[in-house]
């Protein structure tokens, strides 16, 4: 019962994290497009707040809800390789949560470099990394 209870809260934290990860670049393609100083301030604070409040926290629940979960199915775990697969992945979501506030502190310091079709591809990097981590956790493939 208690594994279950936190797969269910693996995944509510994980929807959450993604849906900001999922939508922070797409207000980083408005920043880059809009030139009106109510509107910049608007998605500035916005960006920020998306960041803090909602993206970080849901980061950092899925991380702790997941080492729950592997903790209690470490025997199994530590020698399934889709498991480290996924911890791969897992890691470089984590790389590109910090790369998105690095983003948001630069729009808010007006350094952004970048165009909007960058945040436009950069938008899509973890539908694919969330595309590969399902398919190996419902699949489970082994090297046998």
């Amino acid at each position: 019962m208690a594994y279950l209870t936190f797969q269910a809260l693996h995944i509510v934290a994980m929807v959450a994290w993604f849906a900001a990860m999922f939508y922070l670049p797409r207000l980083f393609v408005y920043h880059t497009e809009t030139t009106e100083d109510s509107t910049l301030t608007l998605l500035g604070t916005m960006e920020q707040r998306l960041y803090r409040m909602i993206m970080t926290p849901a980061a950092v629940l899925t991380l702790l809800f997941g080492s729950c979960m592997v903790v209690m199915n470490w025997a199994y775990l530590h020698t399934a390789i889709w498991f480290w697969l996924k911890m791969v992945l897992v890691l470089a979501l984590f790389a590109y949560h910090g790369m998105c506030g690095g983003m948001v502190r630069k729009f808010r310091n007006g350094a952004n470099t970048r165009s909007p079709r960058f945040y436009r591809i950069f938008n899509e990097l973890p539908l694919i990394a969330l595309l590969a981590i399902v398919l190996l956790a419902t699949f489970k493939p082994t090297l046998n």
